[in-house]
This record gives structure tokens, C-alpha cells and sequence, in this order.
């Protein structure tokens, strides 16, 4: 039985093409050179942020987020880079008497953003920064067990990353399930854990409701 459904943030709730390409121009280096780097990266099984090193050796990715909100370019996000299907997919979970709740790798300033965002729509939004866990650690799915108030096999984690999310909440015993979108999802799909692992692998948000709803009539 599912009863709660927690949501990973970039790719998977929000579009992160636009602050990807704000990075390009933040190191100076074309948009599309930028890109092909960063799908690269992702293919050789490397940490993405690697590409930041590519094009600019010895960079950190923390300090030049600082750099940028000191020169009035902070890393943002906001409506208009919420995936179409994600207001409706909530609406229609809710709907369904499920708890809901986001938990990503996201920064103090994203948190904010996302509880501007979604506060209304979800009952907890968690941060690694708020949380000092990171995933794919451990810790972090620990965090999630504690914060969302029903038992670890009843949760279902939504994620585009095999390797960041539906390996480490599998492992952690939780349901999970892959969205087919943004880099990671498109190279990541055909692997044998991208079709062996999830309990779910879905196109769109909105098929989550539907599918849920099975499992757990054939659960009862």
C-alpha cells in the first residue's frame, strides 16, 4: 500500500534548462557547448558537477553561487519552470487522500522558492541544506523516513536519476518511481536498474494517480 508519494525537485518537479544555460553564460562558454559537456558527463557515470570543471578548473560550485548573488545573478527558479503536468498531478494525488512531499538536493534559497511555490500543494518541502544530508547518502532517506509520518514501505519517491534517487530510496525501502525526462532520465532509461529497480516508470506526473490507485487495489 502507498500512502504518501515524496518528490524529488529538479527534473522532476521543475525544468532546469534555464539554470543550466544561466550557468553557460556565467562561465562564458556557449549554451549548447555546455549542454553536449554536461549530457557527457552524465554518460561516463561521472558527478555533473564536473562539467563546471571542464571549462574552469578548480571551480566550486558553492562559492560561485555566492559569487553570483553578490553580482545580482543568484541561481532562480519560478512558475514558469514548473513541469506543465505538476499542478495537476498534485491536484489529482491529493484528490486520492495521499500525503504529499518534496525533498531534494537544493540549497537555503531553493527551499524558499519551493515553499513560495508549493506550500499550498504539499505537506512538507525538505532540503539537504535544511536537512545536512545529501542524497544519495543514506542520511537523506533516513531525514525522509522521520519527517513523512507513515512507514517507509508505504512511501513512494519520484525522481528522473537512477543514481541519486531510485537506487539509494530502493535501498532504503521505498517504493520508487522514474520520470522519463531531462538528461539523466533520457540516458539513464534503458539501463538495466532504470528497468528493473522502480516500481513505477512513467512518462508524466499525471500517470502517477492511476497507477498508485492499482497497486494498491491489488494490495488489498
Amino acid at each position: 500500500m502507498i500512502r504518501a508519494v515524496i518528490f524529488d525537485v529538479g527534473e522532476c518537479l521543475v525544468d532546469e534548462t534555464t539554470e543550466y544555460g544561466t550557468w553557460a553564460d556565467w562561465l562564458g562558454v556557449p549554451r549548447h557547448t555546455f549542454h553536449a559537456m554536461f549530457g557527457a558527463v552524465i554518460a561516463q557515470g561521472r558527478d555533473y558537477r564536473e562539467t563546471f570543471q571542464e571549462f574552469r578548473p578548480g571551480f566550486e560550485l558553492s562559492a560561485e553561487r555566492e559569487r553570483r548573488a553578490q553580482a545580482g545573478q543568484p541561481e532562480a527558479f519560478g512558475e514558469a519552470d514548473v513541469y506543465l503536468d505538476v499542478r495537476d498531478a498534485l491536484a489529482a494525488l491529493r484528490a486520492d487522500g495521499l500525503w504529499l512531499g518534496i525533498a531534494g538536493n537544493q540549497t537555503v534559497r531553493a527551499g524558499r522558492i519551493l515553499r513560495e511555490l508549493f506550500s499550498q500543494d504539499v505537506d512538507l518541502i525538505g532540503t539537504s541544506d535544511d536537512w545536512g544530508a545529501a542524497k544519495p547518502a543514506p542520511e537523506f532517506f533516513d531525514r525522509v523516513a522521520e519527517a513523512v509520518p507513515v512507514d517507509v514501505e508505504e512511501m513512494l519517491y519520484v525522481g528522473d536519476r537512477v543514481d541519486n534517487d531510485i537506487r539509494p530510496a530502493h535501498q532504503a525501502g521505498l517504493h520508487t518511481a522514474l520520470v522519463r525526462r531531462g538528461p539523466w532520465a533520457t540516458i539513464q532509461w534503458g539501463t538495466e536498474e532504470a528497468e528493473k529497480l522502480p516500481t513505477f516508470r512513467v512518462e508524466s506526473l499525471l500517470e502517477l494517480s492511476g497507477l498508485i490507485s492499482q497497486f494498491n487495489g491489488s494490495a488489498r
